[in-house]
């Protein structure tokens, strides 16, 4: 009998290894929350022309990379490919940069889905964390974002990865840099694919990994050559207030990122235990990105950082998340009369905040037990009909071993006592 498989290049997040999962959005989401953003969710899938627009015809996401679907009604839709899109548009959809002092500060979480060649660390499915600071050009909004990054990355015991860090231009600057690239690019030997990229947006072929194209690009026409002085002084105020915060990062001119929306700051947050898939994280200021899908110029800066490739960049470094566990109390009921009482009990424990579980399937002491050892709770409860003749029940430390009664009534005060 055959029985469904998860779609390929898909994987189920299943208990223990899914707690890791939970305990990186945390990390990750802990300092933005400390930093005045608040949370936003946006639909799985958005209209395909936002993503078309705002992300970039020439991208490989868009090109070739997106799940559409027509619906009954003829509207086509994607799967969101990437969150920064659907935020914004979510934020101008509810008039958020209308109701008090920008920037607008959000975070989000959730799945996002591309049609990639599968492989670890590379899936069609994959987690995201990921803010962004909407409404203001402000050099600040950079540096904050890029420290809170590290600074997630560090309390989760992260130390092998590395900051890139570029500046794009913008749109005073990057149209006389793109003719000199396009220019150069004319004179190389690429394919129709990479010609057709280079005439509709030519720093996207700066990102391509193939050696055969980067051996061609030696001597490219560099960017940092071509910023005005405006994006020069920008680009120069955000370096000086991330290396005064104590953040190391390196200088890449070659960094673009995969999305069109990006202007001036752009940076990735790469690990080398993960191999060709490097990158686990990265972002940028995307200035003209709300005019691109019909809204006004809100000047703006985000960045998402990968789960799955962070999950993965902790275990390349062998760092191993203290993650408590998830009941502190197991019962275990030796009879219809004890089964009674302490399912009773369980759940006057869980309404005092107390993680409580209890031993299902009518199992002996010995099967039981060992449901309780691999529960990881720091206390088992044991009573039979002896134990509630005279009123009490057995409580286990299970680090000690030690045993103690306690009165029926007095388990929940006790317990609680004992764990704080």
């Amino acid at each position: 009998m055959s029985t469904f498989q998860a779609p390929k290049g898909t994987y189920d997040l299943l208990p223990p290894r899914s707690a890791s999962f939970l305990a990186v959005r945390e990390a990750i989401s802990a300092p933005l929350r400390n930093s005045g953003y608040g949370y936003v969710e946006t639909p799985g899938f958005e209209n395909v022309e936002l993503f078309s627009r705002g992300v970039g015809e020439s991208t490989d996401i868009v090109s070739k990379e997106m799940y559409t679907l027509t619906t009954k009604g003829g509207d086509e839709l994607a799967l969101r490919p990437e969150g920064t899109a659907s935020v914004l548009r979510a934020a101008l959809q509810g008039n958020l940069h209308k109701l008090g002092g920008l920037p607008v500060k959000l975070w989000y979480s959730g799945s996002y889905y591309r049609y990639e060649r599968a492989q670890k660390g590379r899936y069609r499915h994959f987690s995201q964390v990921g803010a962004e600071a909407i409404g203001a050009e402000d050099p600040a909004l950079d540096a904050e974002l890029i420290i809170l990054a590290d600074q997630a990355y560090r309390s989760l015991g992260l130390r092998n990865f590395r900051i890139l860090l570029n500046s794009l231009g913008d749109k005073e600057c990057r149209p006389v840099y793109r003719e000199a690239l396009q220019d150069f690019l004319r004179g190389l030997d690429l394919d129709e694919d990479t010609v057709r990229r280079a005439e509709i947006n030519p720093l996207r072929v700066l990102d391509d990994k193939r050696d055969d194209v980067q051996k061609q690009l030696v001597g490219a026409p560099m960017l940092r050559d071509y910023l005005c002085d405006a994006c020069k002084a920008y680009h120069e105020e955000v370096r000086a207030l991330i290396t005064a915060a104590g953040v190391a990062f390196e200088d890449d001119e070659k960094l673009v990122r995969g999305l069109d929306y990006y202007t001036r700051t752009t940076f990735e947050f790469v690990h080398d235990g993960l191999g060709s898939q490097s990158a686990v994280g990265g972002g940028g200021r995307y200035d003209g990105l709300s005019e691109m899908i019909g809204g006004p110029a809100l000047p703006s800066v985000g960045w998402a950082l990968g789960v799955d490739r962070t999950v993965l960049a902790l275990e390349a470094e062998g760092v191993t998340l203290d993650i408590p566990a998830a009941t502190s109390v197991f019962a275990v009921a030796l009879g219809e009369e004890a089964r009674r009482v302490l399912f009773a009990t369980v759940t006057e424990l869980r309404r005092a905040g107390v993680a409580a579980d209890f031993s299902f399937g009518g199992k002996g002491l010995k099967g039981a037990m060992k449901d309780a050892n691999r529960s990881g709770a720091r206390f088992t409860v044991v009573a039979g009909e002896r134990d509630l003749a005279e009123g009490v029940v057995q409580l286990k430390d299970m680090e000690s071993g030690e045993q103690t009664p306690v009165a029926v009534a007095d388990v929940v005060e006790t317990v609680r006592a004992k764990l704080a």
